[in-house]
C-alpha cells in the first residue's frame, strides 16, 4: 500500500526523485519514466555531500532491522562509498 501511495503521488510530481526500495515498485516506477532512488543511493550521496563520515555502520544498521541486500550489493555500494570490505566483515 506505501508503495502504491509513493507511485501515485510520483506520478502527479515526474519532476521529482521517488525514493523506493522494493523491486517491484521500482521496476514500475522506472518503466513510467520517473528518476527512482533507493535508500542505498541516499546514502551514497549523503557520504559525497559530507553529511556522514561513514555508510557501512548505516548499512549494517539497515540490515539488522530487516532491510535484506545481497554481498554483492553491499560490497558494490560500500566500494562506491569509498569503503571496501576486507574478508566480509567491514571497513
Amino acid at each position: 500500500m506505501g508503495e502504491l501511495a509513493v507511485l501515485a503521488l510520483a506520478l502527479e510530481h515526474p519532476e521529482c526523485t521517488v525514493l523506493l526500495d522494493d523491486r517491484q515498485a521500482r521496476r514500475i516506477a522506472e518503466a513510467a519514466g520517473l528518476n527512482v532512488w533507493g535508500t542505498l543511493k541516499v546514502l551514497i550521496e549523503a557520504k559525497s555531500q559530507g553529511l556522514v563520515e561513514r555508510i557501512a555502520p548505516h548499512v549494517d544498521l539497515l540490515e539488522s532491522t530487516g532491510m535484506w541486500m545481497s554481498d554483492g550489493i553491499r560490497r558494490r555500494v560500500l566500494a562506491l562509498a569509498g569503503e571496501e570490505e576486507t574478508n566480509g566483515e567491514g571497513p
